[in-house]
């Protein structure tokens, strides 16, 4: 049974988001202000269906998938492209792999206990993410 990812959870880290947001050519501004948030993640996993949100008071994003079924997604509210997106397990972890303009775009979701690791790729750029579980 793959790891349960469902729950509310508050971020702890955020290393290297400038250089991300950078690689996805993100305007200065939207940059400076997004550097300065803390995000929450909301999680619904019921099997391999998934209903995600992250939230901070500045801009929230929502996206819902099931493993293995590759979709169109719209990242509006973040670079605002039109990407494929195809997420799977591999072990416990959440790979997902975006093909579109940009090379090796994607995030890893991972559990360590009461944390959850997220992290995201654009091009040479590495950005990692922890929160931790509050419900």
């Amino acid at each position: 049974m793959p790891a349960d990812y469902n729950g509310r959870w508050e971020m702890v880290s955020n290393e290297n988001f400038e250089e991300l947001m950078k690689s996805l050519d993100i305007d200065f501004a939207t940059r400076k202000i997004a550097a300065h948030l803390s995000q929450t993640k909301v999680i619904v996993q019921n099997g391999d269906k998934f209903e995600t949100k992250t939230l901070s008071t500045f801009r929230n994003y929502e996206v819902n998938f099931t493993i293995g079924e590759e979709f169109e997604e719209h990242t509006k509210g973040l670079d605002n492209r039109v990407v494929k997106t195809l997420v799977q397990w591999d072990g416990d972890k959440l790979v997902c792999v975006q093909t579109g303009e940009k090379k090796n775009r994607g995030w890893k979701h991972w559990i360590e206990g009461d944390l959850l690791h997220l992290e995201v790729t654009c091009e040479d750029s590495v950005c990692h993410q922890v929160f931790k579980k509050k419900q």
